[in-house]
């Protein structure tokens, strides 16, 4: 059997940059284990899975090389584009069904809108030892949302400069942490972000919509705001825009086709 299967830019600013996602479309359920098999094979961050339902909406799954994950933006935004761009979808509107609940992609001019839930940080006294030694301090916030830590930072700098080190990182971490700052001044940007993840696989993401689900909510807060632009820091680096509205966060950014083929096995 053969599936086609793309590789897609996701919150790009420009070429080669954004977060790289697998896209494969099945015609047919399959079962977890082959996904993962595949996603392993594809070596990205994520790899998406979309399957059609009967009344036209579709099931998504994410897998990273290692593991099956629970929400991820930039691979959704990349199967949205996938579909639009190279599987015939005519809706304006799409509907995801995901281990995270119901989810949607909306075409709006040349972004894609996602439509996510909300992920309220609470606030943790405790910060790990092992964090106070690769930040050289306090953080000036630490606090734990579903699945990720968040330390904020004084500064964009700050977390431009940050040297990770995995194998620390994996020790005190379920998912992930999230490094956050305000935006440099002058720039725009309501805040910046870097996120490491080594311990389901991703040393660094290039950018990650699910973490932007916490940042909103984090930010908002803090800066009075349902409506902010975000950049997320990495190499690859990425721009979102983020609006939060109540126990939702809406996701826009732009994504790229880079690779098309198909997938034999």
């Amino acid at each position: 059997m053969s599936y086609p299967l793309l590789l897609v830019d996701a919150f790009i600013d420009q070429p080669f940059s954004g977060n790289p996602a697998g896209v494969c479309i099945l015609d047919k359920e399959q079962p977890a284990s082959w996904m993962q098999q595949v996603a392993l094979e594809m070596n990205q961050a994520e790899t998406a899975f979309v399957h059609k339902r009967v009344d036209g909406s579709w099931d998504l799954r994410w897998f990273t090389p290692q593991v099956e994950v629970n929400l991820c933006g930039h691979a959704t935004l990349a199967a949205a584009h996938a579909l639009w761009q190279h599987a015939g979808e005519t809706a304006a509107i799409l509907e995801f069904h995901t281990l995270s609940g119901r989810l949607t992609a909306t075409r709006i001019g040349d972004q894609i809108q996602l439509d996510f839930p909300a992920d309220f940080p609470q606030s943790v006294a405790a910060v790990p030892p092992a964090l106070l030694q690769i930040l050289g301090g306090h953080p000036h916030w630490f606090g734990q949302g579903r699945d990720d830590l968040i330390a904020v930072l004084d500064s964009a700098e700050a977390v431009r400069n940050f040297v990770p080190n995995a194998e620390q990182i994996a020790s005190f971490t379920t998912r992930g942490l999230i490094l956050s700052a305000p935006g440099d001044a002058g720039s725009g940007l309501d805040m910046v972000s870097r996120f490491f993840a080594p311990k389901v696989g991703i040393n660094e993401d290039p950018v990650t919509g699910s973490a932007h689900c916490l940042l909103a909510c984090y930010w908002g807060n803090r800066l009075d705001k349902t409506h902010l632009r975000a950049q997320q820091a990495s190499p690859r680096g990425g721009l979102l825009t983020l609006d939060w509205k109540d126990d939702r966060v809406l996701l826009s950014g732009k994504a790229r086709t880079m690779l098309t083929g198909e997938f034999h096995g």
